[in-house]
């Protein structure tokens, strides 16, 4: 296999995972509308819009569509719940947010990554 190969094999394998994150956000937003933090007016509706993001972000990888934007963007989400979401739990003194900030971390990497990789 050469490394073209696996590039897109783990391109793939990366937006099944944030395609389950999506329909999770997508059929579970009454539950998840509790994480919204309260500063953030419209609680459901950020949980079906990230849902959405999430979704439409892993099909522009699996297409190998809009990667570039797609993965910028997904980046800068999964930043923006690391630092509204994880961050303050974590400070607040939830040992186990550690685990969704570093989670968040990675998976954002990973989606800076693939934008950075495709033109």
């Amino acid at each position: 296999m050469n490394n073209n190969t696996v590039s897109r094999l783990s391109q793939i394998v990366f937006a099944l995972s944030i395609l389950v994150f999506g329909f999770f956000h997508l059929s579970n937003a009454a539950g998840m509308s509790g994480m919204v933090p309260s500063f953030i007016q419209g609680g459901i509706i950020w949980v079906y819009l990230t849902g959405v993001a999430l979704t439409l972000a892993a099909l522009a990888f699996i297409l190998n569509k809009k990667v570039k934007p797609a993965g910028y963007l997904l980046g800068t989400l999964l930043l923006i719940f690391v630092l509204t979401i994880h961050l303050p739990h974590l400070i607040g003194g939830d040992q186990m947010a550690m685990s969704m900030v570093l989670k968040d971390t990675g998976l954002a990497a990973a989606a800076f990554f693939i934008g950075s990789k495709n033109v």
